[in-house]
């Protein structure tokens, strides 16, 4: 598989590590940018020589040699970078979030099943080792009647880090702690919880000079009855604290913590599995190479289109955890319970 790159930001650098060195026979052919000199620069770092600031350029010089293009660019304009490029028939891996707006993502949804192009969103945790085994428990009805689920993002960034970027910290381009920092651990909540119910939230900025919030809460009330609890915030000091998901059961409890979700730290069930014996050893932290949940994601998108199999995130699951993070705004906004499906009114995410 030959892929283009879409933005030369600083996740690029994940997506083009993982591309050479955890696929077998695929390469990255092109690199693109808006601002032509970032993308030259980006693409020296990896040995690619055709770079772009053009797309009809692009597709009319390598469009023989793509097969999949990586949209890295700032979330606000994902709907936008989607749209053009989906008349070229490549695949397309979006970064999280699928889009800003619900609206959007709607827009995205239908115009890849319009033109038959495969749409991947990149949710790579759940290819965490300590996550796969859980989901795993989950199927095989371990957990027995779920009780409640938490997430707790205690991540630190400063004012250097928004300031690094104008987007960054904005509704109309990134959102907030909920949006940007915390969507994949949403992901991971509904992932293991199904679909919500409603969800009450509040949020505010207590410590950077941004548009969104850096901190917030939420309740959630999933369809099968179970609780979750979403604990969110940027601005945790002096470092990084956790990045962590507890699932919890009748017959049985996981937390996962880490920084990512990526080190098992309880693992425990009524009954006795000879997996239960070696869990901590096997897969209790992910391996420590670089990227590798990033690696292993997209190793899933290639298996995906050479197999013809549906993918583990493609537009409808990245389109879940938006309208989740859509509710939690709309709550912020309104102080009121907003049940799900809903269409939003106050929500300022993509303003």
């Amino acid at each position: 598989m030959n892929f283009a790159i879409f933005g030369c930001g600083s996740i690029a650098k994940k997506h083009a590590h993982c591309i050479q060195n955890h696929l077998t026979d695929s390469k990255i052919t092109a690199c693109f940018d808006l601002n032509i000199e970032q993308a030259k620069k980006f693409g020296a770092s990896i040995g690619v020589t055709d770079c772009y600031d053009s797309i009809e350029k692009m597709f009319s010089e390598k469009g023989d040699e793509i097969d999949i293009v990586n949209i890295l660019t700032p979330s606000g304009v994902h709907a936008e970078n989607v749209l053009s490029l989906v008349q070229y028939g490549k695949s397309l891996v979006v970064e999280k979030p699928i889009a800003l707006r619900l609206s959007d993502a709607d827009n995205i949804i239908k115009a890849c099943d319009k033109h038959g192009v495969r749409l991947f969103v990149v949710h790579q945790n759940r290819y965490n080792p300590a996550i796969i085994q859980a989901h795993k428990a989950l199927e095989q009805g371990r957990f027995g009647k779920l009780v409640m689920g938490t997430i707790r993002l205690r991540w630190k960034r400063d004012q250097a880090y928004y300031d690094a970027a104008s987007w960054r910290g904005t509704w109309k381009h990134d959102g907030g702690v909920f949006t940007n920092q915390a969507s994949h651990h949403i992901d991971m909540l509904s992932w293991f919880f199904g679909e919500i119910a409603s969800v009450t939230a509040s949020a505010t900025t207590r410590l950077v000079n941004i548009e969104c919030e850096d901190t917030g809460a939420a309740i959630l009330k999933f369809s099968n009855g179970a609780m979750g609890i979403i604990e969110a915030t940027t601005a945790a000091r002096p470092k990084d604290l956790e990045g962590s998901i507890s699932i919890l059961g009748e017959k049985g409890s996981v937390v996962i913590g880490g920084f990512f979700m990526n080190e098992l730290l309880t693992w425990q069930f009524e009954d006795h599995q000879p997996i239960d014996d070696v869990i901590f050893e096997k897969y209790g932290k992910n391996p420590s190479e670089f990227a590798f949940n990033h690696g292993e994601y997209l190793k899933g998108v290639v298996d995906s289109l050479k197999n013809k199999k549906a993918g583990l995130v493609d537009g409808i699951e990245g389109r879940k955890s938006l309208e989740l993070i859509s509710a939690i705004y709309e709550s912020v906004e309104t102080g009121r319970e907003v049940p799900l499906r809903f269409r939003p009114q106050k929500c300022r995410l993509g303003e």
